[in-house]
């Protein structure tokens, strides 16, 4: 059967990701893949961005596909090269450079761009931001930052969300008068209360950093180039250097003059597919579905799965149906954990509250009818991955809201990792699950610097650093013979894994895990066809949609991990 032909629009960390989840797929037997992409590199990891800013990293150490990646999996790409024309009815895209390439089945991942607010002043009479003013958004944009900081005296930064304030962290570091305006009365509004966001901002200066709330830019004064901010309370503020970090809007233009559906980006169904062309789809920060456009990783992950699912044929019933915000975040030393709501919304909500100012806790959570429906972390964010399973799960709380603050009468963190799925995210950064994390360790990477180097967890903010080293410790506790076994395996096809126990009577518990706690016919005979082959004594099914094969003897345990971790991978 002849091959289709899907064109990629854009490369960056949405794009990306959707064609690894296609290879995975075994979508290279499908598809004749030609992408697309703005900036001259290969894909990158735009959360780790302030370290190009800051120094402390280069291109190649955010790099998550390097050129050689694309040509060693048979992929055209197009680097800096735009696309600004899709013809549907031929079916066809081009480019600014004039490449026209046919298509089959067509993405859209042109995530987002820097939101600068038309303020008087901040552009110059070609229509360029006026010098001295940055936006920040691209690899390009911090390299010319960081040019640009070597020579200032005063920078501010305008926007205290987490883009802001790392931006302001790092013009502090490269010698400048650090400074953040921002809208809203404390900063991180998004993630955190005004409790803490108050205590967040008296972290922040005392990094150095001077912070000014509540404060709406109006102008930015200077004539050639910038000398200072002005406010709509009418005072100012001088500098001569502003970086404007104020969010993102859609790149949905393409998709609107193609005549697909826009609104506040490409309206797509639960497929990813545009509502309007079905051989078109979107995801990432570009799509917008069912009224929402999401502007963190986990759920562009998500968005990505779904899309390789439907257009490899692999499952064609596989829905997106929106993603329950939280993340795990590390503001200038300040470790952060937020889960959705910040504020009670309903009468009968319980609130659960524990603040330590001197010490930088703070801890805040919002409980409705017995379930977690918002919740804050700071400073202590130990019960991070208990509280976001629960939340993610829309699971039961213990009626001892003290054991969801603090480990007394709380699950002991050996218990969290185990009850932890398969495919929960453990590193927001880089989209890693704890069953890439057992794969990887059941391929051989034995320490926590193996297994960082391996997947990328805990490289880009470091906040899932702990948690990266306790599940990689917590592997190798599982299964340290059969993950020996497991050396020459390739990983990087891998989704699912095998957990495997040592039972008290030396025999071996094995419970392989399919991609997101799905099981295909073929797996599901592939296990039974294990079990009669190797006489396993028992076959339990037990929580969380596992089977476990219980009993078998040590001899006999790395051939069925083999065969198991084979059929987790299918």
């Amino acid at each position: 059967m002849s091959k289709r032909k899907l064109v990629v629009i854009g490369n960056g960390m949405a794009g990306a990701r959707a064609v690894e989840e296609i290879l995975k797929r075994g979508g290279a037997d499908q598809f004749d893949v030609v992408m697309f992409g703005d900036e001259p590199h290969g894909n990158y990891n735009r959360i780790m961005l302030s370290g190009i800013l800051g120094g402390t990293k280069t291109l190649d150490d955010i790099l998550i596909n390097t050129p050689d990646w694309y040509a060693e999996n048979g992929i055209v790409l197009h680097k800096g090269d735009r696309v600004v024309e899709i013809d549907r009815a031929a079916k066809a895209v081009r480019s600014a450079g004039g490449r026209v390439e046919s298509y089959d089945v067509l993405l859209i991942a042109t995530g987002s761009k820097a939101f600068v607010p038309p303020f008087k002043g901040a552009f110059a009479s070609d229509g360029t931001l006026k010098p001295g003013v940055f936006a920040y958004r691209t690899f390009a944009d911090c390299v010319g930052i960081a040019e640009a900081a070597k020579a200032a005296r005063k920078a501010v930064t305008i926007g205290g969300g987490l883009l802001g304030l790392e931006a302001a962290r790092a013009l502090g570091d490269l010698g400048c008068e650090s400074h953040v305006v921002h809208l809203a009365g404390h900063l991180l509004e998004l993630q955190l209360d005004a409790t803490g966001g108050g205590m967040l901002r008296r972290a922040m200066e005392g990094f150095g950093l001077h912070v000014h709330t509540g404060k709406a830019t109006t102008e930015v004064l200077g004539e050639d180039r910038v000398t200072g901010l002005a406010f709509k309370d009418g005072t100012t503020l001088d500098c001569d250097m502003v970086v404007v970090a104020a969010g993102v809007r859609p790149n949905s233009e393409i998709g609107l003059r193609a005549g697909l559906t826009v609104e506040r980006a490409i309206v797509v169904n639960d497929h990813m597919q545009s509502i309007d062309d079905r051989s078109v789809y979107a995801v990432g920060e570009c799509a917008q579905h069912r009224g929402k456009v999401y502007g963190l990783v986990a759920p562009l992950w998500d968005q990505a799965k779904v899309f390789a699912e439907h257009v490899t044929g692999r499952d064609e019933r596989a829905a997106y149906h929106g993603s329950k915000l939280a993340t795990k975040l590390k503001v200038m030393g300040v470790e952060l954990a937020s889960m959705g709501i910040t504020e009670p919304h309903d009468d009968g909500d319980e609130v659960v509250q524990f603040a330590e100012p001197k010490r930088g806790t703070y801890k805040k959570l919002i409980v409705r009818n017995g379930r977690l429906v918002g919740g804050i972390l700071m400073g202590d964010i130990s019960k991070a991955a208990y509280l976001m399973q629960a939340f993610d799960r829309d699971a039961p709380l213990p009626e001892e809201r003290l054991a969801l603050l603090f480990d007394i009468g709380a699950p002991p963190q050996a218990v969290s990792l185990e009850e932890m799925p398969a495919e929960m995210q453990v590193c927001n950064c880089n989209g890693v699950t704890k069953g890439a994390i057992g794969a990887c360790v059941a391929a051989g990477n034995r320490d926590l610097r193996a297994v960082m180097t391996a997947t990328r967890a805990g490289m880009g903010c470091g906040s899932c650093k702990g948690q990266v080293d306790a599940l990689t410790t917590y592997f190798l506790e599982q299964a340290p013979a059969p993950a020996a076994a497991l050396a020459a395996e390739e990983p990087s096809r891998l989704d699912g894994h095998v957990q495997a126990r040592i039972l008290e009577d030396g025999t071996f518990s094995m419970m392989p895990d399919t991609e997101d706690g799905h099981c295909t016919p073929a797996q599901l005979l592939r296990i039974a066809e294990v079990a009669v082959r190797y006489n396993v004594p028992a076959v339990k099914l037990v929580g969380h949609d596992r089977i476990d094969l219980v009993g078998l003897p040590r001899d006999e345990a790395a051939k069925v991990w083999n065969e198991l971790y084979m059929t987790a991978a299918e």
